[in-house]
């Protein structure tokens, strides 16, 4: 589940900016946002995502960075997986996958053929409702991690459902871009933020409940979560904007990928 065009704003919206979000009350907004926004999220990026896993709006495709390694036969588990369209694609390479997601208007939406949709299970990524060491692989493509306050529950779930040896990789939005505005063009390239702030982007809605919110971490926060959670870093990709990929996707845009890096993938393997 890749990143939203434009976080946030809808008409129920009172107020948006950075304050502290209870990590319980960011997974209800979260279930809440992507229920009420799963139609139009799938008819703006329906034709990025379907038949593919890819890892960012940058468009890096799984099928040419191998970065969860060999998956025929693999048992594989997808977080935050949306509309399943990465789980899907694993299974037509001849994955066992399974695909979970916060939202069920999300999930409900996956599409294709019949034969390649996951298994889907609604669940909170920092509960999984799964057996210790059931998967060989655990992957997100932006799915979980940028919208949960205790991202370290979510590892710790994740080691403990992956077998000895197991891969983890997640995609997140590069914490450099929490230090520029959150703009497409000539103003998303000054940095107007500290980069160790790590105070959340937080909405709320008329009531005064978080509608949304999207949690920062430092490069460093996420390898020392990795490595607590008995996790070996063995790769942090940076993808580079694509020369003939043209068109905006929120605040990713070929003028500001050009110069500093939108996504960030871990990639990382469990201790054996």
């Amino acid at each position: 589940m890749l990143p939203v065009s434009t976080p946030g704003p809808s008409s129920d919206l009172r107020s948006a900016g950075y304050r502290a979000a209870d990590p319980d009350e960011s997974v209800r907004a979260g279930r809440r946002w992507w229920d009420e926004n799963a139609a139009d999220y799938r008819l703006e990026h329906g034709d990025d995502l379907a038949g593919r896993l890819v890892w960012g709006p940058d468009l890096l495709d799984e099928a040419d960075a191998g970065l969860l390694g060999p998956v025929q036969d693999q048992d594989v588990l997808e977080i935050g997986a949306g509309n399943a369209d990465s789980s899907a694609w694993l299974r037509a390479n001849g994955a066992r996958a399974v695909a979970t997601d916060l939202s069920l208007g999300m999930l409900r939406r996956a599409s294709g053929d019949p034969e390649t949709i996951p298994p889907r299970l609604v669940c909170d990524a920092r509960v999984l409702p799964f057996a210790d060491a059931s998967f060989d692989i655990v992957f997100t493509a932006y799915g979980a991690l940028p919208f949960i306050g205790d991202p370290e529950k979510v590892h710790a779930e994740v080691a403990r459902v992956l077998r000895p040896g197991g891969r983890w990789a997640f995609s997140v939005t590069h914490p450099m871009r929490w230090a520029f505005p959150d703009d497409a063009g000539e103003g998303g390239l000054t940095v107007s933020r500290s980069y160790f702030d790590r105070t959340p982007y937080v909405e709320t809605d008329r009531s005064g409940a978080v509608s949304y919110s999207e949690h920062h971490r430092t490069v460093g926060d996420r390898v020392r979560e990795l490595a607590a959670a008995g996790f070996r870093l063995v790769d942090l990709v940076e993808p580079e904007w694509p020369d003939d990929l043209q068109r905006v996707w929120g605040s990713w845009s070929p003028l500001r990928g050009r110069l500093i890096p939108g996504t960030a993938i871990f990639v990382a393997d469990l201790a054996n």
